[in-house]
């Protein structure tokens, strides 16, 4: 039975090691903050981070992530504090549905790491996730928001 390490936590997931890391996270371990999309990788929803870099969940095996550290949405706060992107997310409103927002903050984070002052470029070229209702207006608002707390 394989062991993945998600937000610091040994979890046993008894399932084939070819599922994908997606289905893993939320059907085994229970943390329903990552999203199923597309299923192709393409519009972020299931971003996590896998050894610190934003992945799309849904097109890595679970026998790829075993050894890996993994992030989700739910590891992000700490100490009851929420992360400084949650937080520009709360302050300024961004999400509509919510649905894709995890994804969105999982990928911003993990640019905010790299790139602690982005421009639009940066962003642009980062932040290849997709929000149906629109809200990248309000997103790019609190990357910046977050970049300057």
């Amino acid at each position: 039975m394989p062991t993945l390490k998600i937000n610091g936590k040994d979890v046993n997931i008894d399932a084939e090691l070819e599922m994908p890391l997606l289905w893993a996270i939320r059907d085994y371990a229970g943390l329903t903050g990552t999203k199923y999309g597309c299923g192709i990788a393409q519009c972020g929803a299931c971003t996590v981070h896998l050894d610190g870099e934003p992945t799309r969940s849904c097109s890595v095996q679970l026998g790829d992530a075993v050894g890996k550290t993994i992030v989700t949405i739910e590891g992000l706060a700490e100490g009851g504090t929420l992360h400084r992107v949650q937080q520009a997310w709360v302050d300024l409103d961004v999400p509509q549905c919510g649905y894709c927002q995890s994804g969105l903050i999982m990928a911003v984070t993990a640019l905010l790491k790299d790139k602690p002052k982005p421009t639009d470029k940066d962003i642009d070229d980062a932040i290849t996730n997709i929000c149906r209702c629109g809200t990248f207006v309000q997103v790019r608002a609190a990357i910046h928001a977050a970049a300057n707390a």
